[in-house]
């Protein structure tokens, strides 16, 4: 018989709020590591993105947080620390989610591109929880408003990729103004390298858990197409956006200018496409990721960066315009889709030169990706020899409709809802101008 969420001693307040949140079983990651965090272990967590890991360091965490303090002060006493500021919202929006009746419980998130009136103004009060990238977080702590006198966990949620994008010094500077009794727990998709030695070196005997990869491959079907250059990948990907069986799609791209550039085309060629990166501000940020909640926006072209913290259930498509840098980034972008229990479908797209890039992402994964062709639109430059097992599908351009099994529809031009409507660029003041008339025209009447 499966485990239930109240096997885990959870209490009530916890277990309430998770009904009312549609959770039915917690996942392999939440059945070990939220009662090891309940026995007070220090842990290192290696688990894939989608994998229901938020909860598994949130519920312990909140159940501490349902007992009063015996400590004097206004500071935190957790502290979560998350390398862009989409997942830092995502994971305050799931703690008042799974805190909602607890009453008393007072988050907040510090990220870069928001407001600092608005941070100092709740950092004036006794705070619960404070969800934070660490730049913003440094930013705070060298004005004084941080006092982690009160601090009883302190949680790094993806710390490889925190660790990547060059956190490594603040990290280390948040950490050694956290006390030394505090409870410890990391997540990361690896402990190779760097990151392992940071995690010896932050933790006290921890316990290591370990999810296996490929407990939710089975809801994404993953499919790798190779082109010869730019404009053979852009005659592919118009085709492949004609699917009508899209619902919203979320295309990766290498570089911020790439993404906008890409957005623009795409709008140009009919489709709701908008883009999303690091460099934008945040106000744009989040009406972006609005949009693409409400459904206004049918296809969000992003970087990595930017893509971290999205979770939208009606993402049907993820197409890896660009190969990712690293191949454990591979595993975080198809995660955008086949999320809630849904099936999904990611398309990677590499040049036949990339073949090399391929191959590192097919060992990190253990697995090869199925390669596929579609008809009249096969690559014609040569590659290296494929290794030995290599499976080819070709696709028949037969004008029957993508029903995930590997055939495309031929020549139909996909609809959305918000056909014609401008797509903005922050750097755009005539961008912007356009978006808010079409908006303003299409949207209802409040």
């Amino acid at each position: 018989m499966p485990l239930s969420f109240s096997d885990l001693h959870l209490q009530k307040p916890l277990l309430t709020a998770l009904t009312a949140a549609g959770y039915e079983k917690p996942t392999p990651v939440q059945l070990e590591s939220i009662p090891a965090a309940l026995d007070n272990h220090d842990l290192m967590v290696s688990a894939q993105t989608g994998s229901g890991k938020t909860a598994a360091f949130l519920l312990p965490t909140l159940q501490k947080l349902i007992k009063r303090s015996e400590k004097p002060g206004k500071g935190p006493r957790a502290l979560v620390l998350t390398p862009t500021r989409e997942l830092a919202q995502q994971v305050e929006k799931n703690a008042q989610i799974y805190g909602k009746n607890m009453p008393w419980l007072r988050s907040v998130t510090l990220v870069g591109g928001t407001s600092f009136g608005q941070q100092i103004r709740a950092l004036s009060r006794p705070i619960d929880l404070i969800v934070a990238t660490p730049g913003r977080l440094m930013d705070h702590m060298r004005q004084g408003r941080i006092d982690f006198s009160r601090l009883e966990v302190l949680i790094l949620d993806e710390a490889d990729r925190m660790l990547d994008m060059g956190f490594i010094d603040d990290i280390e500077t948040i950490v050694a103004a956290t006390p030394a009794e505090r409870q410890t727990l990391l997540f990361s998709a690896t402990w190779d390298g760097m990151v392992g030695k940071l995690a010896q070196k932050l933790t006290n005997q921890p316990q290591k858990i370990d999810i296996a990869r490929e407990e939710e491959q089975g809801k994404i079907d993953e499919q790798l197409l190779y082109c010869d250059d730019i404009r053979h990948k852009n005659r592919l990907l118009d085709y492949l956006l004609r699917d009508t069986s899209i619902d919203q799609a979320v295309i990766f791209t290498a570089t911020k200018a790439m993404s906008e550039q890409l957005a623009d085309r795409l709008y140009e060629n009919g489709f709701s496409a908008n883009c999303l990166h690091g460099d934008m501000p945040q106000g744009w940020r989040n009406r972006t990721l609005m949009d693409l909640r409400k459904g206004r926006i049918k296809i969000l072209v992003a970087t990595d960066v930017a893509a971290r913290g999205i979770d939208v259930p009606s993402i049907t498509h993820v197409i890896n315009y660009d190969l990712p840098k690293q191949a454990e980034d591979y595993v975080h972008r198809i995660g955008r889709t086949g999320r809630a229990g849904r099936t999904g479908l990611a398309i990677t797209f590499a040049e036949v030169n990339e073949y090399v890039k391929v191959h590192k992402i097919e060992r990190y994964l253990n697995r090869k990706l199925s390669e596929q062709t579609i008809e009249g639109m096969e690559p014609t430059r040569k590659r290296a020899a494929k290794p030995a097992g290599k499976s080819r599908r070709s696709f028949s351009n037969n004008g029957q409709n993508h029903s995930r099994n590997g055939n495309w529809n031929n020549g139909q031009r996909r609809s959305n809802g918000n056909h014609g409507q401008k797509r903005s660029n922050p750097h755009s003041q005539s961008n912007h101008s356009r978006r808010n008339t079409a908006r303003s025209a299409s949207s209802p009447s409040k």
